[in-house]
């Protein structure tokens, strides 16, 4: 089982928009759910963001809830984390984890930076 990959961190302006990709080989085979998480700074809580579950029903926190959008690509094995009208708040490493779903779940990616500055 190879870890997940997350790609597409940037530093925007206030407002604008991002994609994130994470993909986790074989998610879908193995009846994964792909969750994202953030981190504002090291050493802090990693706070649960969205989730995309098994049966690819999306699930949002309400810090982010109408600005960002899941979608899943299962021959690609991605899911996708669309960020519209970022704010300075939303700034922090992104982490997608594999869970549920069998022994080939369970992994954690290496993050991509999201910087939200004027």
């Amino acid at each position: 089982q190879e870890r997940p990959v997350e790609s597409g961190g940037a530093t925007v302006q206030p407002g604008e928009s991002l994609r994130l990709s994470c993909t986790a080989p074989g998610f879908s085979a193995n009846g994964c759910a792909v969750h994202w998480y953030r981190r504002r700074a090291p050493g802090k809580e990693n706070e649960w963001v969205s989730a995309m579950s098994t049966r690819g029903i999306p699930r949002y926190a309400d810090s982010v809830k109408g600005r960002f959008t899941l979608s899943r690509d299962t021959r690609e094995d991605t899911v996708y984390l669309q960020m519209n009208d970022l704010e300075p708040g939303d700034t922090a490493m992104y982490s997608c984890v594999t869970t549920d779903g069998n022994s080939g779940c369970g992994y954690w990616g290496q993050g991509t930076q999201v910087t939200v500055s004027t």
